[in-house]
């Protein structure tokens, strides 16, 4: 436990630096192009699509399928280093090969994601298009090498190197804003110049954020070399598990590509941009707690599969249900009242931020299932079964599909961001309850009594959180005081607005913690011993 602690801590931190950062640059970006323009969602499209691609290649294939079986590998006379040296070599000629048909295809990609753009904002996409799809290529590398790490045990880097790609991101684009000005939101003002310095900056921190892993390397204790000898690395049973992931992610960019298309007809509104940036702001608590929560014991739920030890499993994902539910609750409500402020950050006006913060509320109603299926799936994948997870995902898949379309049916032009980000937590929260209770009858119990009980305690201090939030945003003058900014200057502004997303989030936290210790949540020692680790010497 204490080495999952260590683990999740160190996650923790560079997971809450790494989104700052992350933030920050969005800030900035934001700044340069705008986020309800017709600029900003063609740039939005284009620097997407690499990330679409590299969702299939880390949640299809490298995360379902590669770190149970590096677990494995483990047990070999070697190590594991013939086979990851097949796995790397694959790996890289995959990747090579996957970034050069994306970009022989990038008009017809960009055209699929935004049937409803003008002709010069699909030119203006595809022109981002070009730029952003090499970032798949480092985009495979990083996963690769930080799953691996992660298989491995050595947690750390693969959570601080984005911290580098934020950091030379927001350098390029304040250049940009030097070179060329701010609020660049219309079609019309942007040459091949702005083009490539805006969509160089881009790719350039995607490509420094893979390299910056190999200075890892030396801790895995293992050596790499090329090695095209396929034959040994099990690609008959590799390929069947990650066929079902692939097909499982697949399934939801098709979601995504249909939820893509019926919002790119709100120009004007809360559209792909925006969506984008309120996603982001969303995944601020998922990454912190659930990701730097579930991926240490993740590892420990492949040892434990592998080995047998199905009580050990069973235990593993029930505490860690708890441990990330006992977080998610706290810091999901904190943000949904302070909504508002939150996306004033990514918004130009006041009245634009009041208008956008329901995207960000909608997204939040899925923040907990979102953040239980993470642990729940790889419990699946631990066992190397990735067809159970590829049936739940297509139940979530059709509900999101269903309800997107009912968006745009008879959703208000100005809500249908909100709309379909609603749709999507509903599917989600179906999806969660569909795959837990397919895991708690495969594994015999999930010790659901005691994680119900624990749940039923966050939802009580949740109420009073949030009430005490809601009312800290009032006195604080909602969605006209100096929370949303007044001052004249856009960019104290939304520095503001992230004050004041402080501030209320941290009046509902204090709130949350009293009530809980009134209760006497046994999940509060847990994760004050897990807190502690953030400290200096710890």
């Amino acid at each position: 436990m204490s080495s999952l602690g260590r683990a999740s801590a160190l996650l923790g931190a560079g997971t809450l630096v790494s989104r700052v950062t992350g933030l920050v640059r969005t800030i900035v970006l934001v700044a340069a192009i705008g986020s309800i323009s017709k600029a900003g969602d063609a740039f939005g499209v284009a620097n997407q699509l690499p990330n679409n691609v590299f969702t299939i290649i880390q949640t299809g294939i490298l995360t379902a399928v590669i770190i149970p079986q590096i677990v494995k590998a483990g047990a070999h006379k070697d190590g594991g280093r013939a086979y990851i040296s097949k796995l790397f070599t694959l790996g890289t000629v995959v990747f090579l090969a996957a970034t050069a048909v994306a970009i022989l295809l990038a008009p017809w990609l960009v055209f699929i994601y935004a049937k409803g753009y003008s002709p010069d904002q699909l030119a203006l996409a595809t022109a981002f298009a070009y730029w952003c799809l090499p970032q798949i290529f480092f985009y495979g590398l990083y996963a690769l090498i930080g799953e691996t790490l992660n298989a491995k045990r050595v947690f750390g880097p693969y959570t601080w190197a984005p911290i580098v790609n934020n950091v030379v991101s927001i350098i390029g684009f304040l250049i940009f804003i030097a070179m060329f000005g701010n609020d660049r939101n219309l079609v019309e003002m942007w040459d091949p110049t702005m083009i490539a310095v805006l969509g160089g900056t881009a790719t350039l921190g995607i490509a420094l954020q893979a390299g910056l892993l190999l200075f890892s390397w030396r801790r895995t204790g293992l050596r790499l070399r090329p090695d095209f000898r396929w034959r040994g690395v099990g690609l008959r049973h590799v390929g069947t598990l990650a066929g079902w992931t692939f097909l499982m992610v697949i399934a939801g960019q098709l979601a995504g590509l249909v939820q893509s298309t019926i919002v790119s007809e709100s120009t004007g509104h809360p559209s792909v941009f925006f969506m984008q940036a309120a996603w982001l702001v969303f995944m601020l608590p998922y990454s912190i707690f659930a990701i730097s929560i579930g991926t240490p014991y993740f590892t420990q739920i492949a040892e434990h599969a592998s080995e047998g030890r199905h009580d050990d499993v069973r235990s593993d994902v029930a505490r860690c249900i708890r441990i990330i539910s006992l977080f998610v609750v706290g810091s999901g409500i904190a943000l949904a009242v302070a909504a508002v402020p939150a996306t004033r950050i990514f918004t130009t006006t006041a009245e634009q931020a009041v208008q956008a913060a329901p995207v960000l509320i909608c997204y939040l109603v899925g923040l907990l299932p979102l953040a239980l299926l993470f642990i729940v799936q790889r419990a699946f994948y631990a066992y190397g079964d990735t067809r159970t997870p590829f049936y739940f995902t297509l139940v979530q898949v059709a509900l999101i599909i269903g309800l997107s379309v009912i968006a745009g049916a008879v959703a208000p032009i100005e809500q249908l961001a909100a709309a379909i980000a609603l749709g999507q937590s509903v599917a989600g929260i179906v999806q969660t309850i569909v795959a837990i209770w397919i895991l708690r009858n495969r594994l015999g119990g999930l010790e659901l009594p005691q994680t119900l009980l624990s749940l039923v305690r966050f939802a009580i201090a949740a109420v009073p959180a949030g009430l005490a939030g809601w009312g800290v945003y009032n006195l604080l003058g909602a969605g006209s005081g100096w929370i949303v900014g007044h001052s004249g200057s856009d960019f104290l502004d939304r520095i503001l607005g992230a004050v004041g997303t402080g501030v209320i989030g941290l009046a509902s936290v204090i709130v949350y913690v009293v009530v809980l210790l009134i209760l006497r949540a046994p999940e509060l020692s847990a994760a004050t011993r897990m807190l502690r680790r953030f400290l200096p010497g710890r």
